[in-house]
Order: C-alpha cells, then sequence, then structure tokens
C-alpha cells in the first residue's frame, strides 16, 4: 500500500515537510531509522486523499498522536496508561519540543502499531478515543 507523508530528517533532526509519496515499507524504515537516535516526527496521509493526516511525535519511549480531520478539525488521542495522567513529558512537533501531560501519552511501540494500522486501512477514527481541540 502507497502513503503520503513527511518526517523528520535523520541527517539534520530536523522536520523536513516535502511530503514523499512512497510504499508503507519506506515510512516504516523511516520510523526505524528515527527510533534509533531517540525521537521523531512524522505526518502521515492517505496517498490519494488530503485527510485524514495522522501525525506521531515521539521521544524514547513517549508518544503523541494527532489527527487533522479537516483544516479546521484536530484531535488528540488518548493515552494508554504508559505515563500517569498528570506526568508531563516532551515531544518533538515539527522542530520544537512540546508538553503533554499523560492523559495524552502512549507507548512509542503502541503508537507506531496505531499509525501502521492506519497506513493500511486509512481509517483513524477506529483508534481509541480522540480528545478535539
Amino acid at each position: 500500500m502507497s502513503v503520503t507523508w513527511a518526517a523528520t530528517s535523520p541527517k539534520s533532526g530536523r522536520f523536513h515537510p516535502v511530503e514523499r509519496r512512497s510504499e508503507v515499507k519506506d515510512l516504516s524504515d523511516r520510523f526505524n531509522d528515527l527510533r534509533s537516535r531517540g525521537q521523531g516526527y512524522i505526518e502521515v496521509r492517505p496517498q490519494n486523499s488530503q485527510f485524514p493526516i495522522l501525525t506521531l511525535a515521539f521521544r524514547d519511549d513517549h508518544a503523541v498522536i494527532h489527527l487533522l480531520s479537516t483544516t479546521e478539525q484536530i484531535s488528540l488521542l488518548t493515552g494508554d496508561g504508559t505515563v500517569p495522567s498528570a506526568a508531563e513529558i516532551k515531544v518533538p512537533i515539527m522542530d520544537d519540543l512540546t508538553t503533554f501531560t499523560g492523559a495524552h501519552v502512549l507507548s512509542t511501540e503502541r503508537a507506531w502499531d496505531l499509525v501502521h494500522n492506519f497506513t493500511q486501512t486509512g481509517a483513524a477514527d477506529a483508534l481509541d478515543k480522540w480528545y478535539q481541540l
């Protein structure tokens, strides 16, 4: 299956916003490369559609997922209990470290599984519970 995506550059460590169209394997390879470096940010969407867009921001074993359903509708996925609800963690959103409470933090492994599932189905509404921003 092919997807359209943009991600942190492994060379510069900065978000490279130019979208690529490729097989999911290339996206998986980029994720694995970024994972080995400890952090990254990825945006992915179905190849033939502008929306939905799923974003994955992770640092070490903590991750956050956003869903952009339209240009005006953004949601944040509810956490999986990886960290206590009141705890705060920082993950890179594009190029800036951003703080989130544990209520919206997932394990990086779980987050990647959800993103990978999205690349197969193109459906994000079935991914647990969303908090609309």
